[in-house]
């Protein structure tokens, strides 16, 4: 058998699941770290007992839809989790994945403030706490002396805002596609209502209406006769490289926020010309920017 026909009868090399445990101090943050690894598109599993996360790793290897990217959030407030985890880590040494351990940390002060904030008693506050918020965050933090020891990232979140922990956690767990901000250019009509899902809104109908020239009428701004005439309007291109402008301040403040996603509706009367040339023409302004994922939809094309 040559070597060709045997490397072909092989079996795909399937790559390693991406396994994160997330743990830390109660009041640090993991709730966040929880909705922005969802966000970057991790299968997010919350308060598991340490008992079934070897369980939960082999359902996800062996489903139909096997998962890539999944994170396990653990802390004290499961009275399973004891703050030893070597077990388990020895345990998944065994498996296909990569493993690896984020822990979340903040000093007393800060957590005594947020627990103040939220008006909520801390896990270990009751029982051998005694039964005060200092004591039971002096617990937890001895309880979980080990998992920090042994943690391949900790991030203290006592002098970070939600926007600044996010970032750190895109920045190492997400990857290039997640890290790229959506945006949505949605023509509509203004006769058939605003977008409900619109962040930001702008007008065109200042700009001449090509309804009122037969020859373009049967048409849409998708039409290059339209487009063209659409664009060759005095104002027009002006207005695009201001709007542009604009957007590009906007989306820097939207990514320095956290926020992923942005919706801009551009309409016209009908939604037939002038706000689909546009939409178009923004777009392909938008396409050229760096870390954007840009898409165009016409809400209203046809309705008439």
């Amino acid at each position: 058998m040559n070597d060709q026909h045997a490397q072909s009868d092989r079996p795909p090399t399937v790559r390693p699941m991406d396994f994160l445990l997330v743990t830390g101090l109660s009041g640090a943050g993991l709730q966040t770290a929880a909705k922005v690894l969802e966000d970057l598109g991790w299968y997010v599993a919350d308060n598991l007992p340490p008992e079934l996360i070897s369980r939960m790793v082999d359902l996800s290897l062996e489903s139909d839809s096997r998962l890539e990217r999944l994170a396990v959030v653990i802390d004290v407030r499961s009275r399973l989790f004891t703050g030893d985890l070597g077990w388990v880590l020895t345990e998944l040494e065994y498996k296909p994945v990569h493993t690896r351990v984020l822990y979340l940390d903040a000093s007393d002060e800060v957590l005594v403030r947020r627990f103040e904030q939220v008006r909520r008693s801390h896990p270990l506050s009751g029982g051998g706490a005694q039964g005060t918020l200092s004591e039971g965050i002096a617990a937890e933090r001895d309880q979980l002396a080990k998992v920090k020891a042994a943690a391949d990232l900790v991030i203290d979140t006592s002098s970070l805002a939600a926007h600044q922990l996010r970032q750190k956690i895109e920045d190492a767990f997400g990857d290039a596609e997640h890290r790229t901000m959506q945006v949505t250019v949605q023509s509509f009509g203004f006769k058939y209502g605003l977008p409900m899902d619109a962040d930001l809104v702008c007008d065109v109908r200042f700009l001449p209406n090509p309804h009122w020239i037969p020859e373009l009428r049967p048409h849409t701004g998708q039409s290059p006769d339209v487009r063209d005439y659409v664009l060759s309007q005095d104002g027009a291109d002006d207005y695009l490289t201001t709007y542009h402008h604009l957007l590009d301040l906007t989306i820097a403040g939207y990514r320095r926020e956290g926020k992923r996603y942005m919706t801009i509706a551009v309409g016209c009367t009908g939604g037939k010309h002038r706000s689909v040339a546009m939409s178009e023409a923004l777009a392909g302004r938008l396409g050229n920017d760096s870390g954007l994922g840009v898409r165009v939809v016409h809400r209203d094309l046809g309705r008439e």
